[in-house]
């Protein structure tokens, strides 16, 4: 195939830039996001900030479809903060559009967020270069290349390195090492194959051997025209990532072609300021005498707390999940737990904002006591339950600790704090904004997908027994993330839960679980409808305030339903036309899945299609609701009547419900 090379170099970065048919000469590398030009000769996707992401995009659109073949060529490298750990990495994408709406940062990498990630209709082919082994995308481990279709989690992957061409052995490369090298992805349609190859920027010829090889037709994932783009995230741990010297070719363009007169030398992450202070304090105490008595009198202090805050690893402490930190650790992270750095006192404990000396990532530290055989099985309960989850829409345990009375629970830091502080009233600040509509529909429909993975889609069921509003919490991007499994119940799919203590908090505790001690999935959504009322109208399930018809939310909704008047529900700033028909199908879902008979309830899969409008009420829904007794059993149950109202109409007679309001 013939092709001509323009050559584009500037003082920052040389580029390779095809002028052939396929990509207009006019066209150019654009930097977007947290990228920029750097003096020192490089592109840098990533800033010195937590939770960055930038992208380098080709502005033109190829017509990809036209060519049998094409291959991309790149120098890059990876600068973390700290030596031996980074977050999260940067990848090679092909998209149909420009830029990708809504892309989030850390483990997303600037392609996808957590409501896109895995849709077929991305259209999106990815080369990751991951840097952070994450368990919810089945990483492979923190140090490897992938080929993404479509979402995060690879098609086939495999660790860092290279084939010598010598002797044909594999040689580990670390994408941290802060050295330069060279990225080749070459795909042929007419032999249906996708190679990619890593080596070290100083090998001028690249390994015959590619260190992936896929074989599968990429047609179906092609547009007819595509945008080729290099993108790079950091996370709660801060990394530069570097790009230099860009070639994209129709064809299988031999990578010696793209050659460097010189390997640049890549500037050293920058220090703080404070270091340069810190390191002269150092060496003038070190030669000072009176350094030498403080250092051992801070010697003497350190042996004896030491000494004193020794830890012993426990049977169940090897039994339970994940990692363990030293006390010592989480006490330098909190400054001793002191008052200011205190979030919030709950009925399980206190929680603590931290930071994790030698890394900066911020944490949350929940310190309870266990000094009774309850707060035990609590703790145990929360770390063997939520250790081993992984989800977006799930607080994630980052580990925990224990310490003579105290037990300490180590999570990602939410740095938005809890539901609760934007709904009610009484506790917003006069500066803090509230919550538009669309943000509260994500929000409802975040928990719900977290309810729906505890529920229906983990290896057991899970029971959280403690829903509301103080529970979820939101993260820098405004996704929730539902947390606190200190009363979580499991028991194996197909089996029903054993008869346990009635636990909860007062006003979210389904009917028949006080009956019968007895936590369901349904007592689950019980819970859920009434936080999702409370979302809409942005208040208490019971305000003593209000008008005596007003007293109780569930019943003013259902009252205000009755009379046609539903709409008028919702909190005022929120009530928009164009939010009607969502709010009113949030308000009348809420009544159902608080209803009191747990018959009438549906589960959260069918919560989940009705929210995301692959299902729909029934027209008769009210009908069914405020109806007040069954005259025998069940003709037919919520789930059947929400499978087959997406079907066709149905009518139904109030013979077939349990308990009303």
């Amino acid at each position: 195939m013939s092709r001509e090379f323009k050559v584009l170099q500037t003082i920052f970065v040389l580029f390779f830039i095809l002028s052939s048919s396929t990509y207009n000469s006019n066209g150019k590398f654009i930097p977007e996001g947290a990228a920029v030009f750097d003096a020192s000769g490089f592109i840098v996707l990533t800033n010195t900030s937590k939770h960055s992401y930038g992208q380098l995009f080709y502005n033109q659109s190829i017509p990809i479809k036209e060519y049998s073949s094409f291959s991309i060529n790149f120098f890059f490298a990876i600068v973390p903060e700290h030596n031996h750990r980074g977050s999260h990495g940067m990848a090679f994408v092909i998209s149909p559009t420009r830029g990708l709406p809504g892309a989030s940062s850390d483990q997303y990498l600037g392609i996808f967020n957590a409501t896109n990630n895995g849709e077929n209709s991305n259209n999106v082919i990815a080369i990751e270069l991951d840097i952070h082994k994450d368990e919810e995308f089945e990483d492979i481990d923190d140090n490897h290349v992938g080929i993404n279709i479509n979402g995060m989690r690879s098609v086939v992957s495999a660790s860092a390195g290279y084939y010598d061409d010598k002797d044909g052995k594999f040689h580990n490369l670390s994408l941290i090492s802060r050295k330069l090298m060279r990225l080749w992805i070459v795909y042929s349609q007419s032999d249906k194959q996708l190679n990619v190859t890593l080596f070290p920027a100083e090998i001028s010829i690249p390994p015959r051997k590619p260190l992936l090889s896929w074989n599968q037709d990429l047609s179906p994932y092609f547009m007819e025209e595509m945008y080729f783009s290099i993108r790079a995230s950091t996370g709660s741990i801060r990394a530069l990532h570097y790009l230099t010297s860009v070639l994209i070719a129709p064809g299988v363009e031999d990578p010696s072609s793209l050659e460097l007169i010189a390997l640049p030398i890549l500037p050293p992450y920058p220090k703080k300021s404070s270091n340069k202070t810190r390191t002269i304090l150092v060496v003038c105490l070190t030669l000072s005498m009176i350094a030498a008595l403080v250092a051992s009198w801070i010697g003497s202090v350190f042996y004896w707390r030491h000494k004193k805050v020794k830890e012993v690893l426990e049977e169940w402490e090897i039994q339970y999940g994940p990692h363990r930190f030293a006390f010592k650790e989480l006490f330098n992270a909190t400054k001793g737990f002191k008052e200011k750095q205190l979030l919030g006192r709950g009925g399980f404990g206190q929680v603590f904002k931290g930071t994790l000396p030698g890394s900066d990532a911020d944490i949350a530290v929940k310190r309870t006591s266990h000094d009774s055989r309850q707060g035990m099985n609590e703790f145990l309960a929360e770390i063997s339950t939520i250790g081993r989850l992984r989800h977006p829409n799930l607080v994630r345990l980052l580990g925990y600790c224990r310490h003579k009375e105290d037990l300490y629970l180590v999570y990602d830091f939410m740095p938005n704090g809890s539901l609760d502080k934007y709904l009610y009233r009484s506790n917003k600040n006069e500066t803090q904004e509230g919550l538009t509509w669309e943000q509260r529909f994500k929000i409802i429909k975040d928990v719900a997908s977290a309810l729906l993975y505890l529920h229906q889609e983990w290896v057991q069921v899970i029971i959280h027994r403690d829903i509301k509003p103080a529970n979820v919490l939101i993260d820098h991007e405004m996704n929730a993330r539902l947390g606190d499994f200190g009363l979580a119940k499991l028991h194996d799919q197909g089996f029903d839960p054993q008869t346990s203590r009635v636990a909860g908090t007062l006003g979210y505790i389904a009917p028949e679980f006080i009956r019968t001690g007895r936590a369901t999935t349904s007592t689950d959504v019980y819970a859920f409808g009434l936080l999702m009322l409370e979302v809409v109208c942005g208040r208490r399930l019971i305000e003593r305030r209000e008008a005596e018809n007003e007293e109780v939310l569930v019943d003013w909704i259902l009252e205000l339903w009755e009379i046609g008047k539903i709409f008028e529900a919702s909190e005022e700033s929120i009530r928009q036309e164009q939010n009607r028909a969502q709010l009113e199908l949030v308000l009348k879902l809420g009544v159902l899945c608080s209803h009191q008979a747990a018959s009438v309830r549906p589960a959260m899969s069918s919560v989940m299609r009705i929210l995301t409008g692959d299902s729909q009420l029934p027209d008769n829904l009210l009908e069914v609701i405020t109806a007040e007794k069954l005259r025998g059993q069940p003709e037919i149950s919520m789930e059947v009547l929400l499978d087959m109202n997406s079907m066709s109409a149905l009518t139904i007679t109030n013979s077939f419900i349990s308990h009303g309001r």
